[in-house]
C-alpha cells in the first residue's frame, strides 16, 4: 500500500488529510478517486512530492509499497 496526502484546499476536497491506496501508476490510482478530486489533483498549479521530493513530471509517477505522495496546492500569502 501507498499513501496519498492532501494539503490545504485539496484536503477539503478529498474530505480527509490522508488516503491509503494500492501501489501502482498514479494514472491508475486516480481513476479510483472521485472524478472532481482527480481533476483537482492534476491541476497545472498543483505540485506533487514523492517521499519528500518534488516530482518534476507527474505523468510518470508510479507508487511503490510504502511510498507517500503529497499534493501541494498553490499557496497565497498576505
Amino acid at each position: 500500500m501507498a499513501k496519498l496526502v492532501f494539503l490545504g484546499r485539496l484536503e477539503d476536497r478529498a474530505g480527509t488529510a490522508e488516503m491509503t491506496v494500492p501501489a501502482g501508476a498514479l494514472s491508475d490510482i486516480l481513476t479510483t478517486l472521485d472524478p472532481a478530486l482527480a481533476l483537482d489533483l492534476l491541476g497545472e498549479r498543483v505540485r506533487m512530492a514523492l517521499n519528500g521530493e518534488l516530482v518534476p513530471d507527474n505523468r510518470a509517477v508510479v507508487l511503490s509499497e510504502g511510498d507517500e505522495l503529497a499534493f501541494l496546492p498553490p499557496v497565497s500569502g498576505g
